[in-house]
């Protein structure tokens, strides 16, 4: 299993080659929808992003903004994912 910080980089590599923004835009830390670098198709696409790399699925009910507000949040958020496998 993949540790946090390959998820991480996984997910703000994502993030960066889907919205065309520069590498210093996207920290960890960074909301991305609040600072507008991802959007409502954004979304959709991480979505099927973590689905497709980490085999895992999000249940409606986790479809929330703490999940996946920053990259730590989608990271945290695949990472107990893949424990409660």
């Amino acid at each position: 299993m993949e540790d946090i910080v390959q998820i991480q980089e996984k997910i703000k590599q994502f993030v960066i080659n889907t919205s065309y923004v520069s590498e210093d835009q996207v920290k960890n830390d960074t909301l991305i929808f609040t600072q507008g670098i991802m959007d409502s198709m954004g979304f959709i696409s991480i979505i099927e992003f973590i689905e497709e790399s980490f085999s895992v699925t999000a249940a409606d009910n986790e479809l929330i903004e703490a999940n996946f507000e920053s990259v730590q949040a989608i990271a945290n958020f695949v990472l107990r994912k893949l424990q409660s496998v």
